[in-house]
Order: structure tokens, then C-alpha cells, then sequence
């Protein structure tokens, strides 16, 4: 019932939002000076406030691009906290302007709740964390198992799925948050903890004994994880995607936030493109024509991006995997800049 209600809730606000869709919203960031930007409640690696009230994360440098892009200062972004159950209605309502909280772009999300996904971030999967303790070395050795989910995300779908497909069972015990379902794992109200791999990773050094638990090899579904706007606005919409695309771009071009005025000055002429020096990719959008330089210059491309947040240069040390370029082995590609 309370699934039903919640449901019916996001539909009316749809519903409402409809005829309105947040066209104009280019205007009202900057007619408000500052981008205010939907993330986790607290998720390492992603989006994360330290005791100063700073901002952090691979979803964070999202944020900070488009506020750098749209208004040259990536510092301008007012932060909203949600919940997986809350991100959607807060976007459709306009209580934000984009969402970037390390969200799964489902053909469901796509097409029924009124949003478009504007790229992709990260590719992840979901997977499952025990305590070594527990002897458990595979998810197939999980029958019946008590299982802390995170309420209103894709991984419910995802664990259901793969209990169904192996013939097993087990019982959820869902929580809020990311950090509620990490203290439920941690206090023993549950065998294993399922969530997208990164994020099991997040959780894991936040545990008070990191070194008791492991993340099981099994990765059960594929959790692409992106920014997300209302449908309605394709000019916003243009914006955040080729927004995230400068960045995977740069990583291509060799272009980072050390060497961009260089690469301005005495680049190739797709370097000149991408960083306002020739063409009229900004004006396209309605952005300036120094637009993917702010980016750069303020954030840094994809590469710098990762590894200070949830890379070999973090706390997580995440490998590149899926999410290296295209380049050197991975799927991370961006349509051409021309």
C-alpha cells in the first residue's frame, strides 16, 4: 500500500508538471545565480559532505561542471539531500534543477516518470557484501538469506530477479538510506548488503572493521548510474548531456585542467572546438563559447574527475574497468565534439 500511495503521489506531480515541464530552466539558474542540484544524502566517492559543510563526489563534479558551464563559477551549486524515494518527486515538483545521485537510468524511469537521462557516469552492477565471517564465498550460497536493501532503488527489482532466476529465497529489510542500510548490515539485522558495486564499496570503508567483510565476485544486473533532468526543456537537457560529455571528451583529447590553456592556444583543431577557441558548440546551447573550458579548467576532464573521488587516488580505489575510455579498453565514449 505504501508503494501504491508513493506511486500515485510522483503521478500526480507528473501530472501537474506536465504543461509546465521547467522550460526555461537555463533562465532561471541564471536569473538565480547558483545551480541547485539534487545528490545523496551521503554516499563516499559520489556525493558526500565533509564537517566544513563541502561538497564532494564524482556526482558533485557533475553538478559543479553545469554550474561552471552555465554560470563560469562551478562553485555556485546549492546542494539538495535525498533519498532514493525522494529524488524523483523533487525533480518533477522543479525543487531542483537536475538530479546527480548516482541513479540507474531504467527504460521504466525513462519513459514513465516525465525525466531523461543525460548520459552516463559510471557503469556499475549490483552485487552483494558479507561478513568474512559468515564463510559465504558466492551468492549462490545466500538461500534464505536476510538481505539490507536501500529503499526505492533499482537493486530491489535486480536482487529479486536473481533469487527468482536461482530458484532461492530471502527476506528484505530495507531502510531509507544508504548510511541506515550500512549500520543495519553492520549491527546484524541482515546476512548480506546488496547495492551497485561502487557503492558497496563506499559503504564498506565506512563499516568500524572494513577488513571483516568482502564484496562476493557475482555482479546480477547492469546499473549504468547518470545525471538526470525533466523532460520538456531540451535546451537544459542539451546542456547537462554534452556537459558530461566535454568531460569523457577532454579525457580523449589529452586535455586536463593543467594544460587547457595551452591546448586553447596551440591545439589541434578539435582541442580548439571543444575549448571555445574555434566553433559555435556554446552558442548551439545558448552557453558561451568558453563553456567546456570553465568545465575543465574548474572541474577537470572525466580521468581527473575519477580518480580523485572514487579512483586509485581515493579511499575506494576503484578500478577504471567498464568505466576506462574507449581508448584503453573500456566503453566510456563521447559522440563527436563538431
Amino acid at each position: 500500500m505504501k508503494k501504491i500511495t508513493s506511486a500515485l503521489m510522483l503521478t500526480s506531480v507528473l501530472a501537474l508538471t506536465a504543461n509546465t515541464a521547467s522550460a526555461g530552466t537555463l533562465q532561471d539558474v541564471k536569473s538565480r545565480g547558483s545551480l541547485t542540484c539534487g545528490v545523496s544524502t551521503g554516499l563516499a566517492g559520489f556525493s558526500q559532505k565533509d564537517e566544513k559543510g563541502v561538497w564532494s563526489g564524482l556526482d558533485v563534479d557533475v553538478c559543479r561542471a553545469v554550474a561552471a558551464a552555465v554560470l563560469g563559477d562551478a562553485s555556485k551549486v546549492q546542494y539538495k539531500p535525498l533519498t532514493a524515494k525522494e529524488r524523483f518527486t523533487a525533480l518533477a515538483s522543479g525543487e531542483i534543477d537536475m538530479l546527480s545521485r548516482n541513479t540507474t537510468w531504467t527504460q521504466t524511469r525513462d519513459t514513465s516518470l516525465g525525466i531523461n537521462f543525460a548520459g552516463t557516469i559510471y557503469y556499475d552492477g549490483a552485487s552483494f557484501m558479507v561478513m568474512k565471517n559468515l564463510g559465504v564465498k558466492s551468492a549462490k550460497e545466500l538461500d534464505g538469506a536476510n538481505a539490507c536493501i536501500q529503499a526505492g532503488t533499482s537493486t530491489e527489482l535486480a536482487i529479486a530477479d536473481y533469487f527468482r532466476q536461482n530458484k532461492m529465497s530471502y527476506k528484505a529489510v530495507t531502510f531509507d538510506t544508504s548510511d541506515l542500510t550500512r549500520q543495519g548490515f553492520e549491527s546484524g539485522r541482515c546476512d548480506f548488503l546488496t547495492s551497485d558495486g561502487s557503492q558497496l564499496a563506499a559503504l564498506r570503508i565506512g563499516l568500524k572493521n572494513p577488513d571483516g567483510a568482502i564484496i562476493l565476485p557475482e555482479v546480477i544486473s547492469k546499473e549504468p548510474l547518470g545525471p538526470v533532468v525533466r523532460q520538456g526543456d531540451d535546451q537544459w537537457f542539451n546542456i547537462v548531456k554534452w556537459t558530461v560529455n566535454a568531460m569523457i571528451e577532454a579525457e580523449e583529447q589529452g586535455v586536463t585542467s593543467s594544460n587547457a590553456d595551452s591546448m586553447k592556444a596551440k591545439g589541434n583543431p578539435a582541442n580548439k572546438r571543444l575549448l571555445g577557441a574555434e566553433g559555435e558548440l556554446g552558442a548551439n546551447m545558448g552557453l558561451g563559447a568558453d563553456w567546456a573550458y570553465q568545465i575543465i579548467t574548474q572541474v577537470g576532464n572525466y580521468s581527473e574527475s575519477f580518480e580523485r573521488n572514487v579512483g586509485m587516488a581515493s579511499p575506494l580505489k576503484l578500478e577504471r574497468g567498464l568505466n576506462a575510455s574507449w581508448r584503453n579498453g573500456g566503453i566510456l565514449y563521447a559522440p563527436a565534439m563538431r
